[in-house]
């Protein structure tokens, strides 16, 4: 599998291509879709995976539907946040409300889209909406963990309490590498030593 990053002018939020076969996979959607297509071509995209809806991610999902002729999977919390002016973050007060591309995920579950086989793991902490994707080992997060740190839980439908028990449960699971919502990537030793400490920290 190849992964490809590109950093968007949102809050240089990550945006993830994933190809296997000639067929991609999409990890969030910051980024303006004529700069996606340029790497894409006419590889087949098999599916568009949002990580959570604030808007540095969520931007262009609908183009991407439209431009890719695919689906968007999200948490069935996502509707909450993406139609909320204040949860959105979004620069404009723009939201999206035009659910007809959208397959929504319900806790956890395993997904295969294309020669893509996908272990998804609700995650709510920094919002209620995100969800981590499990790919071959590598553990794409959001902004729930970042190579140094975890996402913030003073936003709208965040929660210290929910990023504590995320972190319990991401604990446990085997991955190699955390692709993170921003920022570089980090390995699975340097996450183990820090989940410790990011749970002392929701603690005080």
């Amino acid at each position: 599998m190849i992964i490809k990053r590109f950093i968007s002018k949102l809050l240089d939020s990550n945006v993830y291509i994933l190809e296997k076969d000639n067929e991609i996979l999409i990890i969030d959607s910051g980024v303006e879709v004529k700069d996606v297509e340029k790497v894409i071509g006419n590889k087949k995209v098999v599916g568009l995976l949002l990580t959570h809806g604030h808007f540095d991610h969520s931007a262009y999902c609908l183009d991407y539907a439209k431009a890719f002729n695919t689906k968007i999977y999200a948490s069935d919390k996502i509707k909450d946040t993406l139609t909320d002016k204040k949860a959105i973050y979004s620069e404009n007060g723009e939201i999206i409300d035009d659910f007809s591309n959208f397959e929504f995920i319900s806790g956890d579950k395993k997904l295969k889209l294309g020669k893509f086989d996908i272990e998804c793991y609700y995650a709510p902490g920094h919002s209620k909406c995100c969800e981590c994707y499990l790919i071959e080992g590598q553990l794409f997060a959001g902004d729930v963990l970042f190579r140094r740190s975890i996402g913030r839980t003073d936003l709208v439908s965040s929660s210290r309490d929910e990023m504590y028990d995320t972190l319990i449960k991401l604990e446990k699971v085997e991955f190699e590498n955390v692709y993170s919502g921003h920022d570089d990537s980090s390995s699975h030793e340097e996450q183990l030593k820090n989940f410790a400490i990011y749970k002392r920290f929701l603690r005080r």
